[in-house]
């Protein structure tokens, strides 16, 4: 297999599994309280002139108000597949941080479990 057709083939991967876990969020009819905080993943635009967690950090620091609560909900930065992060957030500031720059989703973070057809 030729680079360009690896690099489709996990670029389609990833857009599958996104729209996935986007349907499977959206179908659930819990609500979360706005104090309540859960893990989110934050996919982000590629950071240019700054290392991906850097810029993710920034970008939480702007929703929550300083660099060492930034770093507290800060549980993970995506850099390879995708450019993200996945944070634990209210539902005041997944709101918040969705409208920040170069944000493109916020999806609630689950576990999804694979049925392998054994009993």
């Amino acid at each position: 297999m030729k680079k360009d057709q690896i690099l489709s083939s996990i670029l389609l991967f990833f857009l599958l599994f996104t729209a996935f876990i986007t349907t499977m969020a959206n179908s659930q009819a819990s609500s979360q309280p706005a104090n309540e905080s859960k893990v989110h993943i934050v996919y982000t635009e590629n950071p240019k002139d700054q290392e991906p967690e850097e810029y993710h950090i920034k970008t939480l620091t702007s929703v929550l108000g300083s660099e060492e609560a930034a770093k507290e909900a800060l549980i993970y930065s995506y850099k390879h597949a995708a450019s993200g992060f996945s944070a634990k957030l209210t539902a005041e500031q997944v709101f918040e941080v969705s409208k920040q720059p170069g944000v493109l989703q916020v999806v609630p973070s689950q576990t999804v479990q694979l049925h392998t057809g054994r009993v």
